[in-house]
């Protein structure tokens, strides 16, 4: 059985994780997050981006990263513009827990983590003279990579037109 987790590293804007729990709820996916944070959990604007999908996530919080590591154990794969790996390249693992990480909007993950875990850290291909994708974006673009590796597990395949009938 395979589990797949979205982590968030001291995550600043509040439409961002939004848009992540999103993400989250409508994959299964878990949501781990790790403060401090730069809103609070209430926040109209975290929560307005995620739209009424609140009761469908499955989310944790941490104090810090050495919480969440203590508590959580399986796969990590540490997303980057600093990483020497391109993230479709990998094969993610279909037994046990997956998680994906991801920092800060403006500092991304912290060097030291980056230089513990070198193997596992892995990028989005973008062009060099830009800094980086939206976070939200970086994790949807993840978490589907991921769950086409799997065959998109409990997920519906197939829409439904609500007029008409094909």
């Amino acid at each position: 059985m395979h589990r797949l987790n979205i982590v968030l590293l001291e995550p600043q804007i509040p439409q961002n994780t939004g848009n992540i729990s999103r993400t989250c709820a409508v994959t299964g996916a878990a949501l781990h997050l790790i403060k401090p944070y730069g809103f609070t959990i209430t926040d109209k604007q975290l929560k307005r981006a995620g739209l009424d999908y609140w009761d469908k996530l499955d989310i944790y919080e941490y104090e810090n990263w050495d919480s969440f590591a203590g508590k959580n154990e399986g796969h990590f794969y540490f997303f980057t513009t600093k990483g020497r790996n391109v993230y479709s390249e990998k094969i993610y693992p279909e037994e046990g827990s997956v998680y994906i990480v991801f920092g800060r909007e403006d500092k991304g993950l912290p060097e030291e983590l980056l230089y513990q875990h070198p193997d596992c850290c892995v990028r989005i291909p973008m062009r060099n003279e830009l800094r980086s994708l939206n976070l939200s974006n970086s994790v949807a673009i993840a978490t589907y990579e991921i769950l086409r590796q799997w065959d998109f597990p409990d997920l519906e395949r197939e829409g439904k037109l609500t007029k008409y009938i094909w």
